[in-house]
């Protein structure tokens, strides 16, 4: 794999902060679907400290290429997961490539 082809995908969450819980339990589900899925490399779901945070959750996962991100998302099952997202839930996706990269010395 060529790690220029790599992608990032980042979805900020706004959700009220008493849907958390019951989101990521959801997210766990859909989860396991996108983990199986070809060219899945890693996923972390972030939750923020604060529960007046405008963005309650923060999805970073990684992707060998935009083609097996969207593939994935195209599944049927993933699809179907989704429909079962509260409509108080306003995800903000977006796939990213690395501008610039800092490492500790």
């Amino acid at each position: 794999m060529d790690e220029k082809e790599s992608v990032t995908f980042i979805n900020v969450i706004e959700l009220p902060a008493d849907q958390v819980d019951t989101f990521v339990e959801q997210w766990r589900e859909r989860a396991k679907l996108m983990r199986d899925a070809p060219g899945f490399q890693d996923s972390r779901l972030h939750r923020a400290k604060l529960p007046d945070a405008r963005f309650q959750l923060v999805n970073v996962a990684h992707w060998d290429s935009a083609e097996a991100w969207e593939a994935a998302t195209a599944n049927p099952a993933f699809r179907a997961a989704m429909r079962g997202v509260s409509d108080a839930v306003t995800p903000n996706p977006a796939l990213y490539d690395v501008a610039v990269e800092y490492h500790q010395p």
